[in-house]
């Protein structure tokens, strides 16, 4: 979901990334891929207005946490800029006849950064670990291992996943998940598991992916120092740094100054013209995220706001947001209106039949007129004995960026159908506590975001019942979903597929638990003294790939 913004000088950056390269001379350039041409060495400075608010996989929630683990661990495959999947540590994968049992031949003689071996063993170790506590201490990251039944290493080059029935999305599941260290992390997987949630796993950690984390001060900054004993190609430079950030114009002006070399998603609309006036590449394309209007979805809510699961009163609000204004008010006209919770940016999986609400005030009052909240005195609508009026909690760093703009702008057309909306801005973490406590009886509307992958499995998993208290934020549950989730993950032609996933997402369009508001562009800067970023997945800091700071270099 959205991601937590905190602010620090950012020199804070300049002086931790000066040590960093310090620390790098003498390891040298890395050899690998590089064209004699290529300039090795350098610091990355990469601002964000996220944060990492965990180092332990299993307890992660905002993204920044996952595109580190991208970096530090090791994965099976990978996306390029094209979204085809290719090697990572998998060299190579080859499936049985009946689809059930997938080879991965893994890459020899690889080393964790404390000179420990890297086999196919850690892998089986890690799948065969998030299996047995699925229902668990691993609950966060059982989608990627769905029907899977075992895992095991014959040898240290061959990893066999064996499944219990065919699954369409393997190699996208698998793409998801970070292997850990086993001689690190088996300690704590004894019993029930539970310390699998408590390891801190505090930097410097023991790493197997290109770059090793080698310092991280909470909302400060976060450094990496390329991994001298990486299997694959070496990254050009020496390192990169995250500075963190309060507000996302904040990041701007530090890139302004030069105390940065690149701001990731989202740049604020308001600062593209200056960005390219001033020369930086600032690059824009359809976005893979959307920002959504939550719903309280849980039968179990207190009665004081019941009337929430009126489908008529969810049909009134999605009519009362005026999509079009958001778009060009909060977003300057950088991104389009909503519809879906699968964007039209990632591809065939996105159902085109289901299209934006239409904008009508008349509409949405003649359906609350029909579900009987009359109009009161100080034009405020009464449900069930009491005020319409709720409460929408939105993280910090939403509220920080446009989305106060964006609520101000339905706030106002919903008081023209009689429903006051009070806005309570809450740190991330503890937003989600507020949406998910009590069994989701507390809660009544939010505004969030969230950053979908490429193939639908992970959005569609968010609504499914398993996912309650993970990353369920709506309380939302039908076994009738929870069903088709499972035959998509298991129809084997992608027409098939598609078709199970357009259900799934009509199905969500009707019971409107959210109701999707905008897909903002995919907005970045970057100074021109380096080469750009290779975009994955509408960004260069993500956690599909390694590629962008595996290969970004000095111009």
């Amino acid at each position: 979901m959205s991601r937590l913004r905190t602010h620090r000088p950012a020199a804070l950056l300049v002086a931790a990334a000066t040590a960093l390269a310090l620390a790098a001379c003498g390891g040298g350039s890395g050899s690998g891929g590089g064209s004699s041409t290529v300039q090795e060495g350098g610091v990355f400075r990469l601002g964000t207005s996220s944060t990492i608010d965990s180092l332990n996989p299993f307890i992660a929630f905002q993204s920044d946490a996952y595109t580190t683990f991208e970096y530090i661990y090791p994965t099976l495959v990978q996306y390029t800029p094209s979204l085809k999947i290719v090697a990572n540590f998998a060299r190579s994968w080859k499936t049985s006849p009946d689809g059930r049992t997938w080879t991965f031949t893994t890459a020899p003689n690889a080393k964790w950064s404390d000179g420990k071996p890297l086999t196919a063993a850690d892998a089986a170790w890690t799948f065969s670990t998030i299996v047995k506590f699925a229902d668990g201490a691993t609950a966060n990251s059982a989608g990627y291992v769905a029907h899977l039944k075992s895992a095991t290493a014959p040898n240290a080059t061959t990893l066999v996943l064996t499944y219990a029935q065919p699954v369409a999305n393997v190699l996208s599941q698998v793409q998801q998940a970070p292997i850990l260290p086993e001689h690190i992390w088996a300690q704590y997987a004894t019993g029930n598991g539970k310390a699998l949630k408590t390891f801190q796993n505090n930097a410097p950690i023991v790493s197997g992916g290109p770059f090793i984390l080698t310092k991280y001060t909470p909302k400060q900054v976060a450094l990496f120092k390329k991994n001298p004993t990486f299997y694959g190609q070496k990254p050009h430079i020496d390192g990169f740094g995250l500075q963190f950030f309060q507000t996302t114009d904040a990041e701007v002006t530090a890139l302004k100054s030069g105390q940065l070399d690149g701001v990731e998603v989202p740049v604020p609309p308001t600062s593209v013209a200056t960005l390219k006036a001033a020369h930086f590449q600032v690059r824009s394309s359809p976005g893979v995220a959307f920002d959504d209007f939550i719903i309280n979805s849980s039968p179990d809510q207190q009665a004081s706001h019941k009337e929430l699961l009126n489908p008529l009163l969810r049909q009134a609000f999605d009519h009362a947001i005026d999509r079009q204004a958001v778009v060009s008010t909060s977003l300057l006209g950088h991104g389009q209106p909503g519809s879906t919770i699968i964007p039209p940016a990632t591809g065939s999986w996105s159902d085109p039949s289901i299209k934006p609400t239409t904008f009508s005030l008349d509409s949405a009052n003649q359906l609350l007129d029909q579900a009987g909240y009359k109009m009161g005195p100080n034009n405020l609508r009464t449900a069930n004995g009491h005020p319409m009026s709720y409460t929408v909690i939105m993280p910090s760093d939403r509220a920080s960026e446009y989305g106060n703009r964006s609520f101000q702008i339905i706030q106002a057309d919903f008081k023209k159908i009689g429903v006051q909306l009070n806005l309570k801005v809450l740190d991330p973490s503890a937003a989600y506590d507020a949406l998910t406590a009590n069994n989701y009886r507390n809660f009544e509307i939010s505004m969030w975001d969230w950053y979908p992958l490429t193939d639908p499995d992970f959005m569609l998993s968010v609504l499914t019942c398993n996912s309650f208290d993970v990353w369920n934020d709506t309380g939302y549950c039908s076994k009738a979903y929870d069903k088709l989730y499972s035959d998509q993950s298991a129809a084997m032609q992608p027409s098939q597929r598609q078709q199970v996933v357009y259900q799934m997402q009509q199905m969500i369009a009707s019971a409107k638990p959210y109701l999707v508001i905008d897909y903002p562009d995919s907005i970045e800067a970057q100074s021109s003294h380096w080469s750009p970023l290779a975009e994955v997945g509408g960004g260069s800091f993500n956690s599909m790939s390694i590629i962008p700071m595996d290969t970004v270099h000095k111009a």
